[in-house]
């Protein structure tokens, strides 16, 4: 070891940014440890995946992560974030939301991936990536470009990068906003419904992707099962109206996510952790067509989450919304009901010794809020395990050493930026 890797080893201690300086029964449950199999987080707060549409749309770096990764995500991690989950990554070409997100089907992939791993892990952080297919609401523009459109969604056409006639679902003729392609209004395009071939395709894919992201040293791989993508579409009988062995019963409709947990657990270690995110409702059980067709519900996702540690499952992540245009909440405004629910899951599988993790999103800003939604009670009932936050981390990257400070907790800051501590002597 070189003299002046010996001084950042002894001076920055990377690996304890975030975690209280001394450690006793008042330090709040937010700021201890958790162990997951072989891994443990520094801390209970997580940057949840967030879409950037920041990768080439074709050619050799097509769904390639660039350094703008570095820079946004790890940031977080340098500032004291416990783990880092890369956003919706495609376990096949068509499977990627817009043509600039990513890709984890090819080596380039794979190598722009442990770039960012080996970032995170000089941090003293961990990394996971979300693995994913959009389904039918693939071959989309940007954010960006549809408002550039004045939309809120548009459709990605071939000369977009786009993939018209490869966007597909549980079943065809659904497209996730109703409206036909040959509406200029519309902004998804109408799926055709995945063969039995293609769906063992699919699993092959994702099983492909874990193996992928193993070799790039990620720490946790995370299913994507919400917010109306490939997945999610199974799940619901909104969008699932198959009538072979992947449709109709409750059973049959969970098919999918159940043979993707296999397949992904079976090439991963066993010391790694394997987290599903969820969207525990479509917000859509009191609608006529909720009550007509049926829908995915918060008593599917407790039926879900009692099967998911038997399979290998070691984290749900609550979510909710993103399965059709018109529910009560989407996937953004949903996340002020995610707290209850996400403790009341946890509550009851608790009491029934069930031990999934169980982590939430969604509205969470504010310090206070964080402690007391992860702190076991008075009672003794259980708070979530662990807390991902998005947007908030967009507006404040140093969020965790800002929730510290605010709730009484000491914690051990980057060496680098120390001399702006508060209260603490300036240092050159």
């Amino acid at each position: 070891m070189s003299p002046s890797q010996a001084f950042l080893k002894a001076k920055c201690h990377p690996s304890v940014v975030g975690t209280p300086r001394t450690m006793d029964e008042n330090t709040p449950d937010l700021f201890r440890p958790l162990a997951i199999r072989s891994i443990t987080l520094r801390n209970r707060i997580c940057v949840s995946p967030m879409c950037l549409y920041s990768t080439a749309s074709s050619g050799p770096q097509q769904g390639v992560l660039t350094p703008l990764y570095i820079t946004t995500i790890g940031h977080n991690v340098f500032k004291g974030a416990a783990l880092a989950m890369i956003e919706a990554t495609g376990v096949q070409p068509n499977g990627r939301i817009s043509p600039h997100c990513p890709g984890l089907w090819n080596e380039s992939q794979q190598q722009a991936l442990k770039n960012l791993t080996d970032f995170i892990h000089s941090q003293g952080g961990l990394c996971g990536v979300q693995l994913s297919h959009a389904g039918r609401k693939a071959s989309t523009l940007s954010p960006l470009a549809a408002a550039e459109l004045g939309k809120s969604s548009a459709r990605a056409s071939i000369e977009d990068g786009g993939w018209p006639a490869d966007v597909v679902g549980p079943s065809g003729g659904l497209s996730w906003d109703g409206k036909g392609n040959d509406d200029p209004s519309g902004g998804y395009y109408i799926p055709r419904e995945l063969t039995r071939q293609e769906i063992g395709e699919l699993i092959s894919s994702y099983a492909s992707a874990a193996k992928r992201a193993v070799k790039a040293e990620v720490d946790v791989i995370e299913i994507h099962a919400a917010h109306g993508y490939l997945i999610h579409q199974f799940l619901s009988p909104l969008s699932n109206r198959r009538v072979d062995e992947y449709g109709g019963s409750f059973e049959n409709r969970i098919r999918l996510l159940v043979e993707v947990i296999r397949a992904v657990r079976a090439v991963i270690p066993a010391g790694m952790p394997l987290f599903v995110r969820v969207s525990v409702t479509d917000w859509m059980e009191d609608s006529d067509i909720g009550i007509n067709l049926g829908s995915w519900d918060e008593e599917s996702t407790f039926q879900l989450a009692k099967m998911l540690p038997d399979l290998g499952v070691d984290l749900m992540d609550v979510s909710s919304g993103g399965n059709y245009h018109q529910a009560r909440f989407n996937v953004f405004d949903g996340g002020q009901k995610h707290v209850e629910i996400a403790r009341r899951i946890k509550q009851s599988l608790a009491a029934q010794g069930n031990d999934l993790l169980i982590g939430t999103v969604g509205m969470i800003t504010e310090p206070q809020q964080a402690r007391d939604l992860v702190q076991r009670n008075l009672r003794g009932e259980p708070g979530v395990d662990v807390i991902s936050l998005g947007r908030q981390f967009l507006r404040e990257p140093d969020w965790v050493l800002k929730a510290a400070a605010e709730i009484g907790v000491d914690v051990v800051w980057p060496a680098q930026i120390e001399r702006i501590r508060p209260a603490a002597s300036a240092r050159i």
